[in-house]
């Protein structure tokens, strides 16, 4: 079976609290990385979008030849068995998809599985505070086969990038690295660009347990908020706020433009900015920027997309902020993750030697 022309799409119940998307969307993430399927997407049935229709819409225009769906759900009941195949409108789904040359599959929730129950006895095991030396001598395991994955690929990168790494400033060289790493891409070597002292800015600011902001959510879900916390520091994205929301209405700007916005009407004042997403979100941050309305220690700015997505980097790279851009098209929310990880580390390294 050609995986690669399949689309996953995962579907939540939905809820007013964030906590139930940013589950949905962390896991659909692991998914992802994992590399089984084309496209993951997530969806629910109320509250929140996208919709389920909404959601194969989307999938069916990626080029696949089948999209399965899996209800997050434990157990089968009225919202997988009733709700869910009504709200998915199943048999003329089914047809209009199949008009169009694409398969739709409808899995089963996620039942009791011996995995889950792992995950329960180890919840149980954290509440009371303790853990069983099995899962300590898992966790051993599975970190030491992490590490040599990533030493290996570490020195494959070195070797393929040769002597242009060599001779990159010591500071830009984790940084490189990770992004190298995150894409697969030794191109991204030449397309990421670092401002003079970008690296000592944008670690300064994260001991100093600055502000850090970021255009969507799926940044501020690929960053260890734990990690952050021993420096002070905090995530925000305003992209779900409802000032938002009316701001891009009252305004007529995209969700992400407000979004930015609004950041920078609550104070970006050395903070660290980080686009990874939305070329009109670095538009309205580089306006602000220059008119003196905000001096973000650093800017991570690395949309991706063929509309505004060069020319906003272009922008920022102008300013007299510090900044990391990649220039052109190329770019995306995995490399803004991976330029503050490597970001952080650093900071994390200075902290221990201080």
């Amino acid at each position: 079976m050609l995986m690669n022309k399949i689309g996953l799409i995962i579907i939540g119940h939905g809820s007013k609290l964030p906590h139930n998307r940013e589950n949905l969307e962390k896991l659909a993430e692991i998914v992802r990385k994992r590399s089984k399927f084309k496209t993951v997407q997530i969806s629910f049935m109320v509250r929140n979008k996208p919709t389920i229709p909404e959601a194969i819409e989307s999938v069916a225009k990626k080029g696949v030849s089948k999209i399965v769906l899996v209800p997050a759900f434990l157990a089968p009941g009225v919202h997988t068995t009733q709700e869910i195949p009504e709200l998915i409108g199943l048999k003329e789904q089914e047809l209009a998809l199949k008009a169009r040359g694409i398969q739709l599959i409808y899995g089963e929730p996620l039942g009791a599985d011996e995995r889950i129950a792992d995950i329960i006895e180890e919840k149980a095991m954290h509440a009371l505070g303790q853990v069983s030396s099995e899962s300590v001598l898992t966790d051993a395991y599975a970190i030491a086969a992490s590490k040599k994955i990533a030493d290996t690929s570490m020195n494959i990168i070195r070797q393929e990038l040769g002597d242009s790494l060599k001779n990159a400033p010591k500071c830009h060289v984790p940084i490189i690295e990770r992004v190298i790493h995150t894409t697969a891409d030794p191109e991204f070597a030449k397309l990421l660009f670092i401002s003079e002292n970008a690296v000592e800015a944008g670690i300064g600011a994260i001991r100093s347990g600055a502000k850090i902001v970021t255009d969507v959510k799926m940044v501020k879900a690929g960053i260890n908020a734990a990690r952050l916390k021993k420096f002070g520091a905090r995530i925000l994205t305003y992209v779900d706020d409802k000032r938002t929301v009316e701001i891009a209405k009252s305004q007529g700007l995209t969700r992400s433009a407000a979004a930015m916005r609004l950041a920078i009407k609550e104070g970006l004042n050395g903070a660290v900015v980080l686009i990874g997403n939305a070329p009109t979100a670095a538009f309205e941050l580089a306006n602000a920027v220059e008119k003196g309305l905000a001096k973000p220690a650093l800017i991570v700015a690395v949309p991706v997309g063929y509309v505004g997505a060069a020319e906003s980097k272009d922008m920022i790279s102008k300013l007299s902020t510090s900044f990391i851009i990649i220039r052109g098209r190329k770019g995306g929310s995995t490399i803004a993750v991976a330029i503050f990880n490597a970001l952080l580390s650093m900071a994390e390294q200075n902290a221990s030697k201080a």
